[in-house]
């Protein structure tokens, strides 16, 4: 048996890197998927082959996270497909890195609506879902950048806390209804968006990690699948810290 047997879990960003790590590994734990991509249908097609090949039912949507209408119209079409929603990750995300005087309103926009607004818009569409169901397991991707804060990331860092603030208000507010809420902070993760960094760079960021070495998306899988499943039953409200030590 797997941890998320008869499990529906709706990923945001899944095409590539942790968002596509998560789904597999809750597809190999026995949950159905549903997970959204931007753009690059390619990728997504990748993924939906990866768990098909799990034997788990699977449908990728294309949708901008960051719309509030489109992010209802999507909960309501993975509901009619799939009957209901188990767990939530919000996952989709970006970055517009660079130093606070030379960012502009756009790369602050982007971000923010990219990172904070879709965590919002997906976690108000299902909540409702989850209170008649009186169960379900929200996760957010926030970073440790989001704890931490970092030089030439203040609108990733900005986007970063407020999920960390929206999820452990989610956690008092829907507690009773037996929906958890929880962040996961991921640190320097082997990503598309980190192996494009100079070696050297990476090298160097590796140095300040107790571990002494990036981290895998698989092990932030690893996370979420916690959280996702009745092993943290009386877990919410919570920043779990997969970082390699490099946030202490």
């Amino acid at each position: 048996m797997g941890l998320l047997d008869g499990k529906i879990a709706l990923i945001t960003g899944a095409s590539r890197g942790i968002g596509r790590a998560i789904a597999l590994k809750f597809a190999q734990e026995g949950a159905d998927i549903a997970f959204t991509y931007l753009s690059n249908k390619a990728a997504a097609d990748e993924t939906v082959a990866q768990i098909q090949a799990l034997g788990r039912k699977v449908v990728a949507y294309s949708s901008d996270a960051g719309s509030f209408d489109k992010a209802h119209e999507l909960v309501g079409a993975v509901q009619a497909e799939f009957g209901r929603i188990d767990i939530l990750v919000n996952n989709a995300g970006i970055t517009r890195d660079t130093l606070l005087m030379r960012m502009d309103e756009s790369q602050w926009d982007a971000v923010l609506n990219s990172n904070l607004k879709s965590a919002f818009n997906f976690t108000h569409a299902v909540v409702p879902i989850m209170a008649r169901q009186r169960s379900g397991s929200i996760i957010s991707m926030s970073s440790v950048v989001g704890v931490a804060g970092n030089a030439g990331q203040c609108n990733y860092a900005a986007s970063k806390a407020g999920i960390i603030a929206l999820s452990t208000s989610v956690a008092k507010e829907m507690g009773a209804r037996n929906i958890r809420a929880n962040c996961i902070a991921p640190g320097f993760i082997d990503t598309d968006m980190t192996s494009s960094l100079p070696e050297e760079l990476r090298k160097e960021w590796a140095k300040t990690i107790p571990l002494r070495r990036a981290g895998k998306a698989e092990e932030v899988a690893n996370v979420a699948l916690f959280l996702a499943s009745d092993l943290s039953s009386y877990v919410t409200g919570q920043v779990i810290h997969c970082c390699g030590g490099m946030s202490y």
